[in-house]
């Protein structure tokens, strides 16, 4: 996202409350589960979107309705992302959950 390239490391801290290099970490780690392909249709949304949605999500608590905005993912594809997504870091990070 163009979006995460712009921010300083201490906005970045804050929008997604994490550091970049956890982000990146974790983006390595869930990609292979998340990843979709690209159709004659449309583009997919990207990883990388798929979890910075889903982490926003998390650290904010924000609607659907309202992520969509900041987002420009729909609300119901919002509603597949990420529950799809927080699957997959459930299952990246099994051993570090109790």
């Amino acid at each position: 996202m163009r979006l995460l390239e712009e921010l300083e490391t201490e906005d970045f801290r804050n929008f997604l409350r994490m550091d970049v290099e956890v982000f990146e970490e974790l983006l390595n780690m869930v990609t292979p589960f998340i990843q979709k392909k690209d159709t004659l249709m449309r583009e997919a949304v990207t990883a990388e979107e798929r979890l910075v949605v889903t982490l926003r999500y998390l650290a904010t608590g924000r609607s659907y309705e309202d992520l969509k905005f900041g987002s420009a993912i729909s609300a119901q594809l919002l509603g597949e992302i990420i529950p799809e997504t927080c699957a997959a870091i459930i299952h990246c990070l099994k051993e570090y959950i109790s």
